[in-house]
């Protein structure tokens, strides 16, 4: 199933990805209240076409945004950096959750050296702590799609990640959740990254060094989960800021993730 969170008179809505359509569910509550409660059918109302749908970010109000950095080896390689023995786990903040369709925005009083990362992302359905290895697909209750935008200038001047991962915006996130169910192997799927229709990215979940069970149970070793927490788990190689001349992202830019069978997660840029 392929859960949607958008906007309609104003109010965030929950819909049911089917096809071109979306199909308004009859529930009260936002992504984090059904994955707790995770009952609803299809409304009366007429469906709306995605194409016109107005879509928050899939999962909003998590209380954590878990990042994985150096998960790809050709990533950690391409920066010449060291494969790391554990997972490298770091923050972003909430603010900066976006929906798909939405605009990427940042001063260039604040960064001028924007740059993309295609991530998948888990999505937790159920609280859990110390959970082995071999039942933690059970707590996944969907994944979607990422992008981990990173202002480059402040995360390496700043010597360490959250200010440079964490402006207003720098998670878009979507363009919906598929369930897990649809997903049986989440380490078996395309993932790429398109930059004004160029491909950036193009690799596959199944070089992560880190794998989704792994995370998620190491993870929680360290601190509990809760229903809506949100993994990204690593970005592949081919990130603009490791090219040679450096890419960045710009005024006027169209940055797409797309994953194997989940969608196409669309973002534009702007900049102040």
């Amino acid at each position: 199933m392929k859960i949607a969170q958008f906007f309609h008179a104003g109010v965030m809505r929950l819909g049911m990805v089917q096809g071109d359509q979306l199909f308004p569910l009859t529930f009260e509550g936002d992504m984090k209240d059904f994955i707790g409660r995770g009952a609803a059918r299809p409304g009366t109302a007429a469906p709306i076409p995605v194409g016109e749908a107005v879509f928050a970010p899939a999962v909003t109000g998590p209380s954590k945004i878990m990042a994985i950095g150096l998960n790809y080896k050709d990533h950690a390689e391409e920066g010449k950096g060291k494969v790391p023995d554990a997972p490298l786990v770091f923050a972003k903040f909430p603010n900066s959750l976006l929906g798909h369709g939405q605009t990427i925005a940042w001063d260039r009083s604040v960064t001028k050296k924007v740059d993309f990362e295609a991530e998948l992302a888990v999505v937790i359905g159920k609280e859990i702590s110390h959970c082995p290895e071999a039942r933690a697909l059970e707590a996944v209750f969907g994944y979607c799609c990422a992008n981990d935008v990173s202002a480059r200038d402040l995360q390496f001047g700043d010597g360490q990640w959250v200010r440079g991962k964490s402006l207003d915006t720098f998670c878009p996130l979507g363009p919906w959740v598929v369930t897990a169910d649809e997903i049986p192997d989440p380490q078996a799927l395309k993932i790429r990254c398109e930059l004004n229709g160029e491909a950036m990215q193009d690799s596959s979940t199944g070089l992560m060094i880190f794998n989704v069970a792994t995370l998620v149970s190491y993870l929680s070793n360290h601190f509990t989960l809760f229903p809506g927490d949100l993994i990204l788990t690593g970005t592949p190689s081919g990130v603009g800021v490791f090219r040679e001349p450096s890419v960045y992202m710009k005024d006027g830019d169209e940055v797409v993730v797309e994953i194997q069978g989940i969608g196409r997660l669309v973002n534009t840029c702007k900049t102040r």
